[in-house]
């Protein structure tokens, strides 16, 4: 698991603890990885998710990205152009052309579209909890204000002393939408600023 995964980095590089950012998949397992290991984590932030299962589908997300004929694409530009109707966003659509690369004259996506497409049901699910005590620390949640992702009530049971943030402006990819915003939240709460 992920969560294994993150435990084992943590032992090799020798740290006692750890200060954990995830936004949303990642944000699961830092919360998983903190309700688990309370003792190895430090500071945890989470980014635009809850410990929720959601429904969410990523259909028309993945049916516009594996309709965008590849072969015919000459760059970056005529892909953002052709999303375009699919993906509105403008800073969401040219984030998620970041995947697209160009490999011997031909771009390629990154990600496996139908491996993400399959595996859609575990990122939107959260595992039970229900049998681990609550964090005893105070967490930072922060949240784009347009998302509808996170609600407090959906954190407390789990994350009691969390303090959230709802940055203005944004929705689900807020560091994409509102970088600066984003960037001061985190420095505050680790104490940059």
């Amino acid at each position: 698991s992920m969560t294994a995964d993150l435990l084992h980095f943590i032992d090799r590089h020798d740290m006692p603890t750890a200060s954990l950012l995830g936004h949303s998949m990642g944000g699961k397992l830092a919360m998983w990885f903190a309700l688990n290991h309370p003792d190895r984590t430090d500071k945890l932030i989470v980014v635009d998710i809850a410990p929720i299962s959601y429904e969410h589908s990523f259909d028309t997300l993945i049916a516009a990205l594996t309709a965008l004929p590849l072969s015919e694409i000459g760059n970056r530009k005529q892909a953002e152009t052709q999303l375009a109707a699919a993906i509105p966003d403008l800073s969401y659509r040219q984030f998620l052309l970041q995947n697209l690369l160009l490999e011997n004259g031909r771009y390629n996506w990154r990600v496996d579209l139908d491996i993400f497409r399959r595996s859609a049901t575990n990122i939107v699910a959260f595992p039970d909890a229900g049998h681990l005590p609550p964090f005893c620390r105070a967490p930072l949640f922060i949240a784009g204000a347009n998302s509808g992702y996170v609600k407090a009530e959906d954190i407390r049971a789990l994350f009691p002393y969390a303090a959230l943030s709802f940055v203005a402006d944004a929705g689900h990819w807020l560091h994409v939408q509102q970088p600066a915003r984003f960037v001061a939240e985190v420095e505050r709460f680790l104490g940059f600023i």
